[in-house]
């Protein structure tokens, strides 16, 4: 196992470089086997998450292949002629939530998957009922056997499905199962996020007819084959959001490179009403933090709303400022575990409910701490950049999960931080 450790209280400058999207290449990379020849996707991260679905892919004869123009631009080639239908391996689909998209993908394209539940992070309770709501209208039939999901179906044909909650997973997974059904699908109160634009982007390049894609009725005309194409993923709004949260945090001047900033005007907003300087020009953001921060409330909301997977991070910033904030998490109520490592860090935080209150500012001080998922592991880093002292993170597999060179990109901005091998024994905090 690995370990990060982090001398506090350096402040950050120079340029940070956003990698691709790890939500849309979750998604992307399933939604490939629609083809029928070979799909090349840029600017994909380098994260384990990618690995792990490439793995699943060559497991039932597809192939994978990888390359690096530079240590931020990574190309995938996947080749899925030779793919038959077979279950996925347990083992790879418990290591990431996302796994559920080769349900909507091996449906469409064999019109048969089977599948175990999905791994992840563990966020409380997150079904995929939707997911299988929309299955079933389609025509197929499902049946849990030993912990496995069977989908099946003579023909897929295309249906009316009305969500009955706002979810990004299941308007893809039924995108996927949909493209090629015949006839017209309609997805209503469907997720507007931009990773599901990066989706019906890559589809639409295949030859699938898809309209309405970021409002809340999407519509799909079937088509009965999918040809191979090129595609370049959009810049992380997440990573991007991460990078700006930190730079308000422990900055001076940080200049955010490769951004889409319509992607982050909530986060944004926020930053410049707790006095954060914000400059926007072309695909750059440049943060200068304030020397006083005053607190804010935030609730996070689907897209365009303000993203879940900044609160935890954003929690830690509420650390350093004057007053009292509110984080309340809508989407995910049970994602506040980092609370209890912010505390340990002397952070001053309760939490009521699905709410947090932080009172500031409060200075954090290095210590042992643990991340126990993929945003808490980000938020624990800008709370070691921000501690005095030096600060030991373990759990450090999250952060690999969706922060392409996150320590590498933190080096050269100027943190001092650095990784080290432990042994499993010493990740219990003493």
């Amino acid at each position: 196992m690995e370990k990060i450790l982090i001398e506090g209280g350096r402040k950050l400058n120079g340029k940070v470089q956003i990698s691709g999207a790890k939500n849309s290449a979750v998604a992307l990379v399933p939604a490939a086997i629609l083809a029928d020849s070979d799909v090349i996707i840029d600017g994909m991260p380098d994260i384990s998450d990618v690995f792990i679905l490439g793995k699943i892919i060559e497991s039932i004869g597809g192939n994978v292949t990888l390359e690096s123009e530079n240590e931020f631009n990574q190309t995938i080639h996947i080749d899925p002629k030779n793919m038959t239908t077979k279950p996925l391996p347990n083992g790879y689909v418990k290591q990431l939530r996302a796994s559920y998209y080769f349900m909507g993908a091996m449906l469409g394209k064999f019109k048969e998957a089977i599948i175990g539940l999905p791994g992840g992070c563990p966020l409380g309770p997150r079904p995929i009922d939707q997911h299988i709501k929309g299955f079933k209208a389609l025509g197929a039939e499902v049946t849990n056997e030993q912990d496995l999901i069977h989908l099946k179906a003579k023909q897929l044909r295309g249906a009316r499905i009305y969500l009955d909650v706002v979810s990004v997973g299941a308007t893809i997974n039924i995108m996927l199962a949909a493209v090629k059904a015949k006839g017209q699908t309609i997805i209503e109160n469907a997720a507007k996020e931009p990773e599901i634009i990066d989706v019906a982007t890559l589809l639409t390049n295949m030859g699938a007819k898809i309209k309405g894609v970021g409002t809340d009725v999407i519509r799909i005309e079937g088509v009965s084959t999918l040809d191979g194409c090129r595609h370049t993923i959009i810049p992380d709004r997440i990573e991007a959001g991460t990078y700006a949260i930190l730079a308000a945090a422990q900055g001076e001047e940080v200049i955010i490179d490769n951004v889409i900033y319509e992607h982050l005007e909530s986060l944004l907003a926020k930053l410049r009403e707790m006095g954060v300087s914000v400059t926007e020009s072309d695909e750059q953001i440049l943060i200068r933090p304030s020397q006083t921060l005053k607190s804010v409330d935030i609730k996070t909301l689907v897209y365009p709303g303000f993203p879940t997977d900044l609160q935890q991070p954003f929690t830690t910033l509420l650390t350093k400022a004057q007053g009292t904030g509110i984080v309340t998490d809508t989407i995910y109520p049970a994602r506040f575990k980092h609370v209890d490592e912010l505390i340990r860090m002397n952070a001053n935080i309760k939490v009521k409910g699905n709410s947090a209150i932080v009172s500031g500012p409060t200075q954090l001080k290095g210590t042992r701490v643990h991340a126990t998922d993929l945003r808490a592991s980000a938020a624990l880093v800008i709370a070691g950049l921000m501690a005095h002292g030096t600060t030991e993170l373990t759990g450090v597999h999250h952060v690999d999960r969706g922060y392409e060179h996150m320590t590498k990109k933190l080096l050269r901005l100027g943190a001092n931080i650095w990784r080290e091998q432990t042994d499993k024994a010493q990740v219990k905090h003493i």
